[in-house]
């Protein structure tokens, strides 16, 4: 593949990176309203997928610094979405869970953005969304090789 083809691709990977990204964002935005940020509706939607976890999972998980994640937690909590339970064997240990407003609030929201993703994937035929998923899929296994390489150097 000549330099001139490699260059053209990576300039229309990063144009397209980019206008997705700030599309999708502002859409999921909308959908989930003023009473979150997305980056809480992610926290939210992670917290009520495993059900329990610690600040320290969800920096990892996130990939961002504990501070990041400390003023989204106390954010939820201050909102009464989360609760904090100690850890009786080690007081050092605090799990978070959704309380019952934050899991309805989750709840409504999901839904909203589920509907956005159903529309917008409406337009697109199954094997076209499978072939998507697949090499989107592939794409963040190659990028999470790279990052997992960089930490090992």
């Amino acid at each position: 593949m000549s330099q001139t083809n490699i260059k053209e691709m990576v300039d229309r990977y990063l144009n397209v990176s980019f206008s997705v990204e700030t599309i999708a964002e502002s859409l999921v935005k909308e959908q989930i309203g003023s009473d979150l940020t997305n980056d809480q509706h992610y926290t939210l939607r992670y917290i009520n997928k495993v059900g329990s976890c610690t600040s320290t999972e969800l920096a990892e998980v996130f990939d961002v610094k504990k501070s990041a994640i400390t003023a989204i937690i106390n954010r939820l909590w201050e909102k009464g979405l989360i609760q904090r339970t100690r850890d009786e064997n080690d007081r050092r240990l605090v799990y978070l869970t959704l309380t019952e407003k934050g899991n309805e609030l989750f709840t409504k929201t999901e839904e909203r953005v589920h509907r956005l993703v159903e529309s917008i994937i409406g337009g697109f035929e199954e094997k076209e969304i499978l072939q998507f998923l697949e090499t989107y899929e592939k794409l963040n296994d190659v990028l999470i090789q790279i990052k997992n390489d960089k930490v090992e150097e």
